[in-house]
């Protein structure tokens, strides 16, 4: 690695989509640390996360918050500060922005607006699930959070038979046993791999059909955040 006065600086006016951990903070870039140590400020999806997030490495920066209910409105300022050349860093709780996140919007404006985006990759919930699943990884489907309304999920479910690849779903603690249920009636022959707590201290796999792993989950509940994954037809 080049000494870092030897790096270029970061770009003016330009819009940082930066990933961090999921849960391992080992799991943080060198490229992201630089960014959030040099970037005028950070537009953060929860400022008090984010905010031990800087503690633990040390790092000073300004924070505004940006997160699903504000993104619009917030979208107006952090604009004006791109436009201004002020480096702005987008983190969310966990991952990479956009990815069932917030920062879609606000990336969308700033290229509407010719201004300059650039991504500082890195941790991944739907990367991560997918390479450990066992699962064909050539084509996927990325579903994300399926709607809460019970009509909606059976539909979007039942249109997702015929998408060809392997199916991601991300989904909470609290709704896994619905969800598995759901695949039951949809998909009760194929192979379903739970992917929980990744990169954390319990990170699990579990593979079954969704009858199996209902039996399995019915015996010992399963906490923590889930990527599921579904075979390809």
């Amino acid at each position: 690695m080049p000494p870092a006065d030897s790096r270029p600086p970061l770009t003016p006016g330009t819009l940082y989509l930066v990933a961090t951990p999921i849960g391992n903070l080992e799991d943080i870039t060198l490229r992201a640390l630089r960014v959030l140590r040099e970037c005028t400020v950070i537009a953060a999806e929860d400022t008090r996360r984010t905010g031990q997030l800087l503690k633990h490495f040390d790092l000073h920066k300004p924070l505004v918050s940006c997160f699903h209910f504000n993104e619009a409105r917030r979208g107006d300022e952090l604009l004006d500060r791109l436009r201004r050349g002020d480096t702005v860093a987008l983190v969310t709780d966990a991952g990479s922005p956009g990815i069932s996140d917030p920062g879609v919007r606000v990336v969308q404006r700033a290229l509407a607006a010719g201004l300059r985006v650039e991504a500082v990759p890195g941790p991944c919930a739907l990367i991560a699930g997918l390479t450990i699943s066992g699962l064909p990884t050539d084509e996927f489907h990325f579903v994300g959070f399926l709607p809460h309304k019970a009509g909606q999920r059976q539909r979007r479910l039942d249109r997702l038979q015929t998408v060809p690849g392997t199916l991601v779903f991300y989904e909470s603690p609290f709704r896994i046993e619905r969800l598995l249920t759901e695949l039951r009636e949809v998909f009760p022959e194929r192979q379903v791999v739970l992917a929980r707590e990744l990169t954390k201290k319990f990170e699990e796999r579990r593979q079954g059909t969704p009858e199996e792993l209902l039996a399995t989950l019915r015996q010992r509940p399963l906490k923590g955040e889930f990527v599921v994954l579904v075979s390809p037809a």
